[in-house]
Order: structure tokens, then C-alpha cells, then sequence
């Protein structure tokens, strides 16, 4: 599999779970689950994209690159910026949430590790250690 390959692969993921996550906030009731669901959503789809803009970088550094934007999305929501600004332009309440909350910063955390893991399991299937033109642990 190639690395234009892998970014398809990948934008296919990401547009999956963001319909996904639109789903969940448009449709489904205002709930706990539907909560957590949204935020795991967001991080995965963050991760995702990451992904697609940076098919050969370490997951671990994915990982931490969009650990480290959520839990700042997060602590944005400390200040009214957020909630100011989806009161004029409603979809951005997506990106940047309206409230903060501890809980999102675990479930961004734990998202965000499944989806590392599976992308570093299903990279050592298709792009085996020893082919430097396909060596996702190598950095651009």
C-alpha cells in the first residue's frame, strides 16, 4: 500500500466518524453517552486527520499532537470565547465545544490512544519494517 493510498484510507476514516459525530450531536438525545460519544468522536476524527496531513509520522507523535489540541480546545472553554463565538457562527461550537469539562479531557485521552494503536497495528501490516520508502516510524 502506498502513503497515497494510506491518506485515502485515512480520509475515508475521517469522514466516517465525522458523520458519525454529526450524528450524534444532531440526532441523538442530549445525553451522558451521547457526550462522551461526541468528544471520542472528536479526537479520533482529529487524529484521523492527522493522519491524512502526515501519513509517515510516529504515531506516538500523533498521538501527542492531537492530545495536546484537544485538552487546549478544552481549556479554551475556560473563557467565554468559545460560547461567544458559536453565538454568532453556531457550527463553531463543533470545533471548540461551549463548556469545560474534566471528563473530556480522559475520554480525548483514551480516544485518542485506540486510535494510535490501531494506526500503529494496522501501519506494521501494511508497511513492514524495512522498506524505508514505507516506514510510517520514520518522520518527514
Amino acid at each position: 500500500m502506498t502513503l497515497g493510498r494510506r491518506r485515502v484510507v485515512a480520509l475515508g476514516a475521517l469522514v466516517v466518524v465525522v458523520a458519525a459525530g454529526l450524528v450524534v450531536a444532531r440526532v441523538l438525545p442530549d445525553a451522558v453517552a451521547t457526550d462522551v460519544a461526541g468528544d471520542a468522536l472528536y479526537a479520533v476524527a482529529l487524529y484521523a486527520a492527522l493522519v491524512v496531513v502526515w501519513p509517515r509520522g510516529r504515531c506516538a507523535v500523533r498521538a501527542a499532537v492531537a492530545a495536546t489540541w484537544c485538552a487546549g480546545i478544552e481549556l479554551l472553554q475556560l473563557t467565554p470565547l468559545p460560547r461567544d463565538l458559536a453565538a454568532h457562527v453556531p457550527p463553531v461550537a463543533l470545533v471548540l465545544g461551549s463548556g469545560f469539562d474534566v471528563r473530556d479531557l480522559v475520554v480525548y485521552a483514551l480516544a485518542i490512544g485506540a486510535a494510535a494503536v490501531l494506526d500503529a497495528r494496522v501501519s506494521a501490516l501494511l508497511f513492514p519494517r524495512g522498506k524505508a520508502t514505507h516506514d510510517v516510524g520514520s518522520s518527514d
